[in-house]
C-alpha cells in the first residue's frame, strides 16, 4: 500500500505535532494547525496504514497558494516521500485551478532547497531576517512554482 493524501482533522493533531516537534527547530503549535484548519486552508496529511507519515498546509488566495509548512516524519525521510508529498500538494493546487505556489525556506535548509529546486521551484526574492535562529535571525528565500 502506498501513502495517500487526505484532509487533516483535529484527531490528527497529536501525530502531526509529534512529527512537527521532531523535524522543525521552530515548530508550529497545536493552535497554529487548528487556526489553519479553522481558516479553511488546505491542510493535508500523508497517511499509510493509519499512520501519518507527513503533512502540508497551503494557504489559498484567489489564484495562488502559499505553502506554509510541510514535514515528513524523521523515520521516513530520505526515502523520496517528501518529493512525493510535495508533488501531491502541487497536483491538489492544479485541481483547484491555481496559477502558482509560493513558499519561504531557510537558505541553510539545503535539503529542502534541493527538493524545491528539483520539483521546479525557482528563486523569487530574499526576505531579510525573516526566521528566528540560534544566532538571532535568518533570511528566507522566497520561491515560486508556476502551475
Amino acid at each position: 500500500m502506498s501513502p495517500a493524501l487526505r484532509p487533516m482533522n483535529a484527531a490528527d493533531l497529536d501525530q502531526v505535532l509529534r512529527i512537527e516537534n521532531n523535524v522543525h527547530a521552530y515548530p508550529w503549535t497545536r493552535g497554529n494547525f487548528r487556526d489553519a484548519m479553522n481558516s479553511h486552508y488546505l491542510c493535508q496529511v500523508y497517511e499509510m496504514d493509519n499512520e501519518i507519515l507527513g503533512y502540508a498546509v497551503l494557504m489559498l488566495a484567489v489564484d495562488e497558494a502559499q505553502l506554509l509548512i510541510i514535514g515528513i516524519a524523521a523515520a521516513y525521510q530520505r526515502q523520496g516521500l517528501g518529493g512525493r508529498l510535495l508533488g501531491e500538494i502541487m497536483n491538489a493546487a492544479r485541481r483547484l485551478n491555481l496559477q502558482r505556489i509560493i513558499l519561504e525556506v531557510r537558505p541553510s535548509n539545503v535539503v529542502a532547497l534541493g527538493l524545491y529546486r528539483k520539483s521546479g521551484f525557482s528563486e523569487l526574492a530574499l526576505r531579510r531576517d525573516y526566521y528566528p535562529s540560534a544566532a538571532g535571525r535568518e533570511d528566507a528565500m522566497v520561491m515560486e512554482y508556476l502551475l
